[in-house]
């Protein structure tokens, strides 16, 4: 296989370093400093520097896992890996804090704190309040408490959203793996590395295989999709592999060795990028064609006459899509009344709203400034 060159690491001041479960670990079961030696060394440098790491770490199934000693792995029964999650993480945190010469500090976070714009800003100002304090914190989903169809999934979209929740500059992922190759490296000899990617199609999602380790929830495709989103918001990704102490201390030099994500645009406005990139919305409200079109150039707001129905059950203040009569998803936006209120003011006038409820919030149903459009190359919500 071809080596790969050193290249520059985009400038930066805050980062999200993710780190995977293959690199926390240890054979025989449990966690091990192995891997994680070296990236411990490459945050305290970071800090020395002047820079803030955010850190989205695995593991913590492991670690609860090796504390039951049952080494077989949990299957589907989310129970069982809920209450090795909530075991875990207790050892996965005493481990990132004897390597580090902060304190850490562990944030967990759940669908519903992403989800709703109160409780996500509130996560965000935690977030910025530790790190003005100087410490590390350490992100991982609450587990314990998310049910199976609401789950964020993996860590790595959890880290693309962890970046823009704090502004990052950049999102390092840490895997088992060296870079982004044209092929599985594993199965094709052929493989080559690749060192850049400028912007994200079918051709270099299709270079992503399944999941590169037993332990691991997430493949390259994952990494691939967190970079997408975090690329959304203006945020380049690195993609590099943890356990080659070579490369992680090129990093600390301000190199890389591994693939390079870079971001197509800009830095997308924070609550936008927030509509487009939260979690599965509670409901869908759907439009006739003339909403449809208003919608679709950016600058107007839901009114109740271009709504035709309301899907599902949603409460005021909740993200919710917006849907054209042939279920192409429009956008998405925050819902200034609940479904049952939608549904009694289907095609009517937005003078009629407090003689048909009593009360009026508003004569717009979504608020342009709450809602997003939906282009169809961005991935919105957790895969």
């Amino acid at each position: 296989m071809n080596q790969l060159p050193i290249q520059v690491l985009p400038t930066w001041r805050r980062a999200v370093l993710k780190v995977g479960s293959s690199l926390l670990a240890a054979d025989g079961g449990g966690l091990t400093p192995r891997f994680v030696t070296a990236l411990a060394a490459f945050i305290t440098a970071s800090h020395a520097a002047g820079r803030q790491v955010v850190l989205v770490s695995s593991g913590a199934v492991a670690a609860g896992r090796a504390l039951l000693h049952a080494r077989a792995a949990p299957g589907r029964d989310l129970a069982a890996r809920q209450a090795m999650a909530a075991l875990g993480q207790a050892p996965m945190i005493v481990l990132w804090q004897s390597l580090s010469a902060r304190p850490v500090a562990q944030v967990l976070l759940t669908h519903d704190d992403l989800r709703n714009r109160r409780r996500y800003l509130n996560a965000r100002a935690t977030l910025q309040g530790l790190l003005a304090l100087g410490a590390l914190p350490v992100v991982n989903e609450n587990d314990t408490v998310a049910v199976d169809e609401l789950k964020l999934g993996d860590n790595d979209n959890l880290a693309a959203i962890v970046a823009a929740l704090v502004d990052a500059d950049l999102l390092l992922i840490a895997s088992d793996v060296d870079a982004l190759y044209s092929a599985d490296p594993r199965r094709d000899p052929a493989a080559t590395p690749i060192a850049r990617v400028e912007a994200m199609s079918p051709a270099v999602l299709a270079m992503a295989g399944g999941s590169g380790s037993a332990v691991g929830t997430g493949g390259m495709r994952t990494k691939l999709e967190a970079a997408e989103k975090a690329g959304a918001a203006g945020i380049p990704t690195v993609l590099f592999n943890g356990r080659d102490a070579d490369a992680v201390q090129v990093l600390t030099e301000g190199r890389l060795r591994g693939t390079l994500v870079c971001a197509p645009h800009g830095r997308m406005q924070a609550r936008k990028y927030w509509l487009l990139h939260a979690p599965t919305a509670s409901g869908r409200i759907r439009v006739d064609g003339g909403a449809a079109r208003a919608l679709s150039r950016g600058h107007a707001s839901l009114l109740p006459g271009g709504i035709i129905a309301a899907d599902g059950e949603f409460q005021r203040g909740d993200l919710v899509e917006i849907v054209d009569i042939d279920e192409h998803r429009i956008a998405r936006g925050l819902s200034q009344y609940a479904a049952a209120e939608v549904r009694r003011l289907v095609g009517r006038h937005s003078r009629e709203i407090e003689s048909l409820l009593g009360y009026s919030y508003g004569a717009e149903v979504v608020h342009r400034d709450d809602l997003a459009n939906l282009p169809d190359h961005l991935l919105p919500g957790i895969a």
